[in-house]
């Protein structure tokens, strides 16, 4: 199933990975179908020069819904982890943000670069479960590193943040 993200900076085209991630597929859709990201923003950059207090460093763009929109969200889903899944945070995979195990809901990430410490084992988080990875940009990695790269705080979060004109199915992009 392919997604096109309509930003301010330009056209990301994802596949979502209905079948290896089918539960962490199906929520993203859902609220790809539902308009939430649609006024959303991809508000938070995470570089190699903007984490100085993390051992353990990674490079992601995140996104989320219109914020008129959140508290208008589903139920948390369960955690597929990547030794389950097969799919592994490669350049350009689309994942779940998340706190605890099975707490995602509607924030992802795209990975800029190989990101194995986000994988089940890895050390980015503590608990060691990694995050949901649940496909790909196939279109678009030089929009992902546009937004990566615009202005941040130190507490990187974009200013202004990159707004989600639309998010959408595309017809026919099975």
């Amino acid at each position: 199933m392919r997604v096109v993200v309509q930003t301010e900076a330009g056209e990301i085209e994802l596949e979502v990975d209905t079948e290896k991630a089918p539960r962490t597929a199906a929520n993203f859709l859902r609220y790809v179908d539902a308009g939430h990201y649609d006024g959303g923003t991809f508000h938070r950059t995470v570089k190699m020069d903007n984490q100085p207090d993390s051992p353990v460093k990674i490079e992601v763009i995140q996104a989320g819904v219109d914020p008129g929109k959140a508290n208008e969200g589903f139920d948390p889903i369960p955690l597929e982890r990547t030794n389950v899944t097969g799919l592994a945070h490669k350049n350009g995979v689309i994942s779940m943000a998340r706190g605890q195990p099975d707490s995602a809901t509607s924030g992802w990430f795209i990975c800029i670069n190989d990101q194995p410490s986000l994988d089940f084992g890895g050390a980015r988080n503590p608990d060691g479960q990694g995050f949901a990875a649940f496909g790909r940009v196939v279109r678009g990695m030089d929009v992902v590193r546009k937004i990566q790269m615009a202005p941040n705080t130190e507490a990187q979060l974009l200013t202004p943040p990159i707004k989600i004109l639309k998010a959408s199915r595309i017809r026919g992009g099975d």
